[in-house]
């Protein structure tokens, strides 16, 4: 949902503190794609955002909130917000033209609801008017022939799984981009799989798993019946 007042306003529980009148007129433009909260970082989740981002490192276990925007700029305001108002870490900000991707965690599952709220306070928007994920491809390919893990296992970057022949390969695909994060940890929670590939930023978020054929089936439920489940418009 897009917001666009004709003013900047102080006075409707945005706390002066935590941004300038600029910064709180960009944010009544923005466009909330995704808003994902993560109860527990999975390990293998965990461990590829640590080695893949440029900032603070979360551990598994830790609780994680992925917020994408549209403007991609806006997202240094949103940051500040929640970096001022609780005592989360930013692992990425990634700042694009079109779309803008934070991730912020902390070990209290508290520090970074609280940070959830103060991002919503700010934009003046509820968690329900975040935009809805769609599965944009879902695609699993069994008994991978030999060629073909090799072409993938070269393209993929060094911090992932490789595919080893003979194994199935979940491939998903996500609108916006930041979903992707939370149905590969849902996928981790309920089966036995290698987190190959991920990327939660961009025009699509895309996540490559591999596995036996039965523990794929179920990632690939897992990560469906996550995404199916959260609310938006």
């Amino acid at each position: 949902m897009t917001f666009t007042p004709s003013v900047p306003k102080l006075d409707k529980g945005i706390d002066s503190r935590f941004c300038s009148v600029l910064a709180i007129y960009e944010m009544a433009k923005v466009t909330l794609k995704t808003f994902s909260f993560i109860d527990a970082l999975q390990p293998q989740l965990a461990t590829f955002v640590g080695m893949t981002a440029r900032g603070f490192l979360p551990i598994p276990g830790d609780a994680a909130l992925y917020v994408e925007i549209a403007p991609g700029i806006s997202i240094n305001s949103i940051t500040d917000i929640a970096l001022k108002a609780t005592k989360v870490r930013p692992a990425m900000q990634i700042v694009e033209r079109a779309f803008g991707l934070l991730e912020v965690h902390h070990a209290d599952q508290g520090e970074v609801r609280q940070a959830g709220v103060a991002i919503l306070g700010a934009l003046e928007i509820k968690e329900s008017d975040r935009q809805k994920p769609k599965i944009v491809s879902n695609q699993i390919i069994r008994s991978m022939e030999p060629d073909q893990a090799i072409v993938l296992n070269s393209s993929r970057r060094a911090w992932g799984n490789m595919v080893l022949p003979g194994q199935s390969l979940f491939i998903l695909e996500t609108d916006p981009a930041g979903y992707v994060a939370f149905a590969a940890n849902e996928a981790e929670k309920a089966a036995n799989v290698s987190l190959v590939e991920l990327t939660p930023f961009g025009a699509f978020g895309r996540l490559y798993m591999s596995g036996s054929e039965s523990e794929i089936d179920s990632a690939r439920d897992a990560a469906i019946k996550a995404l199916e489940n959260i609310s938006g418009i």
